[in-house]
């Protein structure tokens, strides 16, 4: 129940900063397109992490072919981590 309400509120939250990402029925994890802002999602990750305060891991981790593309954000945290997630996200993409 906790990852359901998760769910579309990270979705949500990542589509409206231009992610492409499907509601998708995956464990506790968005598969989000990040191609609109990067075409290397490892270095993108770590600029994120270092820069934001946004942990995610690369897509490369789980596609050698096209994971470059994309981002895999959890959602297992709470609400209140999810929120700030998307707010320092948000932040560190206007840079």
């Amino acid at each position: 129940a906790h990852y359901a309400a998760n769910r579309p509120l990270l979705t949500e939250g990542l589509r409206a900063l231009g992610f492409g990402v499907d509601q998708g029925d995956g464990a506790f994890y968005a598969y989000a397109d990040a191609s609109r802002f990067t075409n290397d999602s490892l270095s993108f990750c770590l600029t994120m992490l270092e820069a934001g305060g946004v942990a995610a891991s690369p897509g490369v981790d789980f596609d050698r072919t096209n994971g470059h593309r994309y981002i895999r954000f959890s959602y297992a945290g709470s609400r209140d981590t999810m929120e700030k997630a998307l707010d320092r996200l948000a932040s560190f993409l206007r840079r």
